[in-house]
């Protein structure tokens, strides 16, 4: 069962991860108005973000349980976890708060962040952030190639 779970969770942050970031934002952007397109993605990308770390934490602990009781395979998966992990916590919650405080400053002052005094910075925070993104699919890519199957990776001594 903790495999299974274990399983779940990586299809939903990863898969959710993947549709957000590659499918859906470019969509939005090629869709609507920049402004009305880079709030929605915003929105979408902070659901993501909270997705991914409950999703990491949970991981870690079945990961960490299931290395302890003998599924060993799950002992380098959590490398994949922690850099994932890490890339959310800086990519979202480092990056974006200071991406949205400039889009809001230049919304009040009633242009688009892109003809706004913000702009530079707001493109290499910007640039900075995807590179944490690409990272963070790039790790959850390889996550998903190396999970063990449950048969593989049931703990030593489990019935089969």
């Amino acid at each position: 069962m903790p495999q299974r779970l274990f399983g779940l969770l990586a299809m939903l942050w990863v898969g959710s991860q993947l549709t957000i970031g590659y499918a859906v934002a470019p969509v939005l952007f090629a869709s609507l108005e920049r402004m009305v397109a880079g709030s929605v993605a915003a929105q979408l990308f902070r659901i993501e973000g909270w997705l991914g770390v409950v999703c990491g934490v949970a991981m870690l602990v079945l990961s960490n349980g299931l290395a302890r009781r003998g599924a060993v395979q799950y002992r380098r998966l959590r490398w994949l976890l922690a850099g994932m992990l890490v890339c959310v916590l800086v990519g979202y919650f480092a990056l974006q708060p200071f991406m949205n405080a400039m889009r809001v400053e230049a919304m009040n002052a009633g242009v688009d962040i892109a003809n706004s005094p913000y702009a530079s910075r707001f493109g290499m925070l910007h640039g900075v952030s995807s590179l944490f993104y690409l990272i963070e699919s790039l790790l959850g890519v390889a996550l998903v190639w190396l999970l063990p199957s449950t048969r593989s990776a049931a703990p030593r001594g489990a019935s089969r």
